[in-house]
């Protein structure tokens, strides 16, 4: 399941705290080895972003929840036999992504793929870049890089994310693969982080 709700309440409870609202890092201070709680050298900070992934990554694999990607779920919705729960996973994923404040994806923005341990393939990693379609309004994916085994090419898995004239790139690896295993930056910046779950 998707904890990026859970996450997003953790954030918004954090950056609420303290003086000053909203709160973008928070401080602490770390008691020293005699308790004293103003200890110098003790004081540590975070992002309110940083921090609440970590929360929740500790407490959500503490769980032992291991994250499904939309059509996963919908899968398994389908092997019980809920038809309900099969479209609900399914609209619930989709709208994750639309209503993601960095949606829709722009040309320039890359596309990071983490896929962990699957039987007989080994963890490996893909990069696709967003570049601008050939027609007005589209949008195509491109794989840049594919690798595992501290770089060795992947044959046969590769690439197959890549779309040519696409009106949403990212749809088909946000359901897919899932929102936990994407990455996507842009302009040099994160602006989706799913390797947290």
């Amino acid at each position: 399941m998707n904890r990026s709700v859970e996450r997003q309440i953790i954030t918004e409870a954090l950056a609420k705290m303290g003086p000053h609202v909203p709160a973008t890092r928070i401080w602490g201070r770390a008691p020293s080895a005699t308790g004293d709680m103003g200890a110098e050298g003790n004081v540590w900070a975070g992002d309110v972003h940083d921090v609440a992934v970590h929360i929740a990554t500790a407490l959500y694999v503490r769980l032992g929840e291991r994250p499904l990607s939309p059509l996963a779920e919908a899968d398994e919705a389908k092997r019980r036999r809920d038809i309900g729960a099969e479209v609900g996973a399914l609209t619930a994923g989709y709208a994750r992504l639309t209503s993601a404040p960095w949606y829709p994806a722009r040309p320039g923005d890359l596309v990071l793929i983490a896929y962990e341990l699957a039987g007989e393939f080994p963890p490996f990693g893909e990069a696709y870049a967003v570049e601008a379609g050939q027609h007005k309004g589209m949008l195509s994916l491109r794989l840049l890089h594919a690798s595992a085994n501290g770089g060795q090419p992947v044959e046969g898995v590769a690439g197959v994310f890549a779309v040519e004239d696409a009106l949403d790139p990212l749809s088909e690896p946000w359901m897919e693969a899932g929102p936990h295993r994407l990455t996507i930056v842009r302009d040099g910046r994160p602006v989706h982080i799913g390797g947290a779950w």
